[in-house]
């Protein structure tokens, strides 16, 4: 059996959102979890953006086990990509990223992507004043 990476959405409703649905995945299904992004509010609507870790069958099983139990689980089939032509290196798209995959090099003053650390949340596409940044799809479309 081989290990996966997955980063999913997830939507809590006021009823699920201050259980520990999340955390049990962890016991019960023997996975690992990095939050990317999260706004929870008990007794509120939250959405967290969650990358898994684990066996195949596990990751399965743990995304199973949140819909059970109310959440909603939508994967992040998107992926951002910078366009090095059109990018005029202004840095205004690395005061956003949180998870620094955007970053100025102070040796060349460039911005570098690091296609690893990004989340896709998608606010460097939003804030790029010459849109080198732009979201696609997993298998390329846009």
């Amino acid at each position: 059996m081989s290990e996966i990476r997955k980063i999913v959405h997830l939507s809590f409703s006021p009823e699920t959102s201050g259980k520990p649905v999340v955390c049990n995945i962890i016991k019960l299904f023997d996975l690992c979890f990095n939050i990317l992004k999260a706004q929870i509010n008990p007794r509120e609507v939250g959405e967290m953006i969650l990358e898994i870790h684990g066996l195949e069958p596990a990751v399965r099983d743990g995304l199973e086990y949140l819909k059970e139990h109310g959440v909603k689980v939508t994967p992040v089939a998107q992926k951002v990509r910078k366009d090095e032509e059109l990018c005029m290196h202004c840095g205004v798209c690395t005061a956003l990223c949180r998870p620094r995959a955007l970053e100025i090099d102070r040796k060349t003053w460039k911005v570098c992507f690091d296609s690893e650390k990004c989340v896709a949340c998608g606010l460097c596409v939003k804030v790029c004043p010459v849109k080198a940044m732009e979201t696609q799809l997993e298998n390329g479309a846009l």
